[in-house]
């Protein structure tokens, strides 16, 4: 069975097809890319996929449930996690916090266990500061836990970022154009993050990336869409190499 499968998957905004007919499947433990030109819809299909819109049209399915339609709470609790293009850290909550707050929807003390400070809340707090120190351990940000966020260098935020979606135990991680302001160095360096995610975690990954160093280096297929709809799909090189995509990317000779 699929981690993911997507099938026939579309938007409309007013009379704009944004995304049509979209489909696709994903094994688990799988790198998958998904690319295109700027305004081929990519992005689109992340918030569509993470409950931000719900699609017009299709299903998908997240290791064989089928999600579509549901919250992005509802779709975060069932294994679904994301990264952004802009970084979306909390900037004034510490490296160790943003952290916490991925742990946050595995927390199951109350309300009122949390107003007067019972004793399960100070046990699932502990248990869950012990999780949060881990991963940041596995990322080499355990030293950093007590800094702010926003005073973390640009690679460190991304870092942090994967930490706080990982924090969440998904089944699928989605990273949306992860590389994006980053030089060469700091871009090598992700390309081992990336990879050493998906051996640590088991993790599945789809990927919105414009680097096609990056994307040739760890994706091993991908899926090219063009305003909205899929140009092409397969195996990486050959897919990036269908006259089609060429066009699409650099236009008529």
């Amino acid at each position: 069975m699929s981690m993911l499968k997507v099938e026939n998957l579309g938007i409309t905004f007013g009379g704009l097809k944004a995304v049509d007919n979209l489909s696709l499947e994903i094994e688990k433990n799988e790198l998958y890319g998904l690319i295109g030109p700027n305004g081929a819809g990519k992005t689109t299909v992340f918030n569509m996929l993470t409950g931000v819109y719900k699609p017009t049209t299709g299903k998908f399915y997240l290791d064989g449930e089928d999600l579509t339609g549901h919250s992005s709470i509802e779709i975060n609790r069932k294994g679904i996690a994301r990264t952004f293009q802009n970084i979306r850290l909390f900037g004034e909550m510490t490296v160790a916090d943003n952290v916490m707050v991925g742990l946050n929807n595995q927390m199951k003390y109350s309300l009122l266990d949390g107003i007067l400070r019972l004793p399960k809340y100070f046990s699932e707090e502990r248990e869950f500061s012990k999780r949060a120190d881990e991963l940041l351990a596995v990322f080499d940000l355990y030293n950093d836990r007590d800094t702010l966020a926003s005073n973390l260098p640009y690679g460190k935020q991304r870092k942090l970022e994967i930490a706080r979606a990982l924090a969440t135990s998904p089944k699928l991680l989605l990273l949306d154009e992860p590389a994006a302001g980053m030089n060469p160095n700091e871009t090598a360096e992700l390309m081992n993050t990336i990879r050493f995610v998906r051996e640590k975690f088991d993790m599945t990954i789809l990927l919105i990336e414009h680097d096609m160093k990056l994307v040739m280096g760890i994706c091993e297929r991908v899926t090219v869409l063009n305003f909205g709809t899929e140009l092409a799909k397969g195996e990486t090189s050959v897919a990036l190499n269908d006259p089609q995509v060429v066009k699409a990317y650099l236009g008529d000779d």
